[in-house]
């Protein structure tokens, strides 16, 4: 029997904190007032006055969130599937659910939804909370989903080892809901098969039942 797991994990310990708390940890390598003067500079181009009162200090809360939103360039997730326990379990084990929020690298536009993984070990299972922090630190970039989606997929087939690796992405685009096209309510949803999911069309069909089975 698949082992499948609910989650609405958005607690990742030290990877959170509170954008406008001056006080907060800051990655190691952000170059905050550079990002200031960046954001100074943009809203003054709009027409914008920086200097009123209203927009003092929007500069330097933008720099310290992008700070948090691109925390990920400067973490490996490979940290989180290092320890992995030895167990004689040759079924699929899937955590579905996992929210997260992520930034498209073309127009800096956050898009955000739910991640969905599975795995068939090969003798090798990781703790659960372990894939919602690898999709934390994956997320934490400037990216397109596809991408997001494949290495997420890559960093579990090799880290495992495992005989199969299914990662389902569905997202909603703010470039695609607030700016463009302003299509509120559309969904973008990716997928990357490894191992037996990719070549096995039973496999597949079954670790997809799983994710979607009972909510269609």
């Amino acid at each position: 029997m698949a082992h499948i797991i609910e989650s609405n994990l958005t607690d990742v310990g030290s990877l959170a904190f509170e954008a406008d708390d001056p006080d907060g940890p800051v990655p190691a390598g952000v170059d905050l007032p550079r990002i200031e003067r960046a954001v100074r500079e943009i809203l003054t181009a709009v027409g914008e006055d920086p200097d009123r009162e209203g927009l003092l200090q929007t500069p330097a809360r933008v720099a310290r969130m992008y700070a948090e939103l691109f925390s990920g360039l400067r973490q490996d997730p490979r940290i989180h599937l290092q320890r992995c326990f030895m167990e004689k379990y040759d079924e699929v084990v899937l955590v579905r659910d996992i929210s997260f929020e992520s930034m498209c690298e073309h127009h800096l536009l956050p898009f955000m939804g739910r991640a969905h993984i599975g795995y068939l070990p090969d003798g090798r299972v990781v703790g659960l909370s372990k894939l919602a922090r690898v999709v934390e630190i994956v997320a934490r970039r400037p990216q397109v989903q596809e991408r997001m989606t494949e290495t997420i997929a890559n960093l579990l087939e090799v880290e495992l080892d495992a005989k199969g690796v299914a990662v389902v992405v569905e997202a909603t685009h703010t470039c695609m809901t607030v700016r463009g096209v302003r299509k509120p309510g559309s969904m973008c949803v990716t997928s990357a098969m490894k191992g037996v999911f990719r070549s096995n069309l039973s496999s597949r069909a079954e670790v997809m039942s799983l994710i979607y089975g009972d909510r269609r």
